[in-house]
């Protein structure tokens, strides 16, 4: 039986021993053999932070999701070829879409957060610019630049596509690049997924790698420059977490454990109500999607205690009509568990679980299968128990990973809160009510112990992507037993593997080293307006002039009569007057803003292309009849946009009354085209 093959410091590397067997989930027969024997693992690492590393920071964000999102169109059309060989692993159709459309639909989504709200720069500028001194001379900045070093992933069996693909993204997109080590159980499936990646040379050489098999030494290579991120079990997480080398270079650590997460129905969702429908169809589908081999699967399912039987009876009804078996046959809706051995595990812990409670449907020890042999093939029938004390320990320290649930009756919200906060830290938590006060109060109770929350009902049903599924705009982690961490989370998940920074500098330094004008720096005026300009010969700190223009009470009621916008500040001087903070009429703060583009426009035809908004608007001065208007419009910030004739650049823009005040700042954003191209 052939070797998986590592990708390691640039090329492909076979193990130097027999290795051990890897097995299909269904047939029981050996798949492909794993082994991580004659790596070194140390060069694997430093080929990361000496090859991938540099030619990845030379990329600006735009042009790292551009590559982000070829690669999920090249894996797109492989997707057949995956959803294959991930049957082997016991996924039917639907979970192997889950998988490996989930992961494709990750790169894709970081591809376009990229695109949208990233620089097209190297690097990323963080909140607002700190005063720190009176005479303006004296400021500070936070930079966020990538790691000097390599992100490892440690991954879990039961995603072996998702998994990758969504530690990749975010750390590809921060500009640093991955050494993926799959579990040994379904690492076949990762390995095609990695050598897809590779023979298809969209990525650098350097800022992906791959190990089969055991980590050995790895961690004992870390430097402070890396990154670790897990999927697993809590316990191999503390083991991780703790190791010396870690422990010692304060390696950056992220955790993402299995967790007991919740799933809890409204006390108004009824017999016959949408939710009592969607709650019962939710919990099924959480115990036989991936064969509830999820980290977010539903362990724990709180019920209102004069709805218990009601529920159970629902399940066991659906679940009665659950086919089990080979994945090939259509009609089977659950598959596999991913070897024989975690088969045994899910037993051992459902015989802890079952002295807390009884069950209601399914039979642990016996299973009815279509296609395939119930014992060479590690199938087993979902199971769903009933503990009628939800106070026992039992069902919130252990977790089954597998087909299993329990029933928990409570009473009132508050002990709903209780029950749900006895997992000790869960990624994922569901409330199922049309109630907003019950949500409320659970929402705000449980969130502390919770990654995240799903309220569902009849408003978000239909577009409702269900209580187990991560989404790449979205956190995905959770505190104490779940791990700590936080994976994806969109640009929040790309910062995780970037380093911030105080800078502190003069104005113009400042201005100098993060490429975006800050105020007290100097201004370049020329006889030629900035909007005459095409998007290369823009340069920061071009600054245009307007002004001054003579505010009347004309002007002000005009404005309120053509408006509409008669508040009484515009229109009513005794009023206006009484305000302590107008003393008197004052003129409209979107008045001024219309004044000040009609005093810096340029009218004709030309390189900027349109003015598509404003943002941090704020009126700081009020402006009263008789004052005088200047304004002063800085590029600030000029973005190129990859493969297209225009880029973006926001304008720093200051108006001001005749004794200097500002009475209104905000940025203004504009396309502007570049130089036409000649034949």
């Amino acid at each position: 039986m052939v070797a998986l093959r590592s990708y390691v410091s640039g090329s492909w590397h076979a193990p130097e021993d027999e290795g051990a067997p890897l097995h299909d989930a269904v047939t029981g027969e050996e798949v492909a053999r794993i082994s991580s024997a004659g790596i070194d693992l140390g060069a694997a690492l430093e080929h990361g932070r000496r090859a991938g590393g540099p030619v990845l920071r030379e990329l600006t964000f735009h042009q790292r999701a551009s590559l982000l999102k070829a690669l999920a169109s090249h894996l797109r059309e492989h997707r057949e070829e995956l959803y294959a060989l991930s049957a082997r692993t016991g996924a039917t159709l639907g979970d192997s879409k889950f998988d490996v459309d989930g992961g494709i639909g990750v790169l894709f989504g970081f591809a376009s957060k990229g695109k949208r709200e990233l620089p097209n720069d190297t690097l990323l500028v963080e909140g607002n610019v700190e005063p720190l001194g009176k005479g303006g001379t004296f400021v500070g900045q936070h930079l966020c630049t990538p790691s000097r070093g390599v992100a490892v992933q440690i991954n879990a069996f039961n995603f072996p596509v998702w998994g990758p693909l969504e530690k990749l993204a975010p750390a590809f997109l921060a500009g640093v690049p991955s050494l993926i080590k799959p579990a040994s159980q379904t690492a076949y499936l990762t390995a095609r997924l990695v050598e897809l990646i590779v023979e298809s040379g969209i990525l650098p050489e350097g800022t992906v790698q791959m190990v089969c098999g055991e980590p050995r030494d790895l961690l004992d290579h870390l430097t402070e420059q890396d990154i670790v991120a897990f999927t697993g079990s809590a316990s191999t997480a503390r083991l991780l977490r703790t190791h010396p080398v870690v422990v010692a270079n304060a390696v950056r650590f992220n955790a993402e454990a299995d967790s007991l997460n919740c799933s809890i129905l409204g006390p108004d969702a009824t017999p016959g109500s949408v939710e009592f429908d969607l709650f019962v169809k939710q919990l099924v589908s959480e115990m036989t999607v991936k064969a509830g081999q999820k980290c977010t699967a539903i362990r724990r399912a709180l019920v209102p205690a004069g709805l218990v039987d009601e529920v159970a009876e629902a399940a066991r009804e659906r679940l009665a009509r659950i086919t089990i078996g080979n994945p090939a046959d259509p009609d089977v809706r659950m598959g596999a568990l991913a070897t024989l051995d975690q088969r045994e595990e899910v037993r051992r812990s459902l015989k802890a679980l079952l002295d807390a409670g009884r069950v209601v449907a399914g039979d642990p020890d016996r299973v009815e299968v279509v296609g395939a042999d119930a014992e060479r093939g590690a199938f087993m029938s979902p199971v769903l128990l009933r503990a009628d004390d939800p106070g026992r320990a039992e069902p919130h320290e252990v977790e089954a990973f597998g087909p299993v649930s329990t029933l928990l009756p409570y009473e009132g919200a508050e002990q709903a809160v209780e029950l749900a906060v006895r997992g000790r830290g869960s990624l994922a938590g569901s409330i199922v009510t049309g109630d907003h006060d019950f949500a409320r109060q659970v929402v705000l109770g449980a969130a502390p112990w919770h990654g995240r929350l799903l309220v569902l009902n009849a408003e978000d049903a239909k577009e409702s992507t269900g209580h187990g599924s991560p989404l790449p705009q979205l956190v995905h982690g959770g505190p104490g037993r779940a791990g700590g961490g936080e994976e994806m989370g969109g640009i929040r998940g790309v910062v995780h593997h970037m380093r911030r920074t105080a800078v502190q500098a003069g104005p113009a330094m400042l201005t100098s080293i993060t490429g975006r004008w800050v105020p007290g720096t100097d201004r370049t005026v020329t006889d030629e307006h900035p909007f005459r300009k095409h998007l290369e010969d823009l340069r920061v700190g071009d600054t245009a002039v307007g002004g001054p223009r003579v505010v009347t009470l004309d002007d002000v009621e005009h404005f309120a009569e053509f408006t509409g916008d008669t508040f009484y500040a515009h229109t009513d001087e005794d009023a206006a007057r009484a305000n302590p903070f107008f003393g008197g009429r004052v003129a409209h703060g979107y008045l001024v803003v219309s004044f000040a583009a009609g005093l810096f426009v340029e009218p004709s035809p030309g390189p900027v292309l349109a003015n598509y908004g404003l943002e941090n608007l704020r009126f700081l001065t009020p402006v009263k009849p008789g004052d005088e208007l200047t304004v002063t419009l800085t590029a600030k910030q000029i973005t190129p946009r990859d493969g297209a004739d225009y880029g973006e650049v926001r304008w720093d823009t200051d108006v001001t009354n005749q004794e200097g005040a500002s009475v209104a700042k905000y940025d203004v954003l504009t396309l502007v085209a570049k130089r036409p191209k000649h034949d």
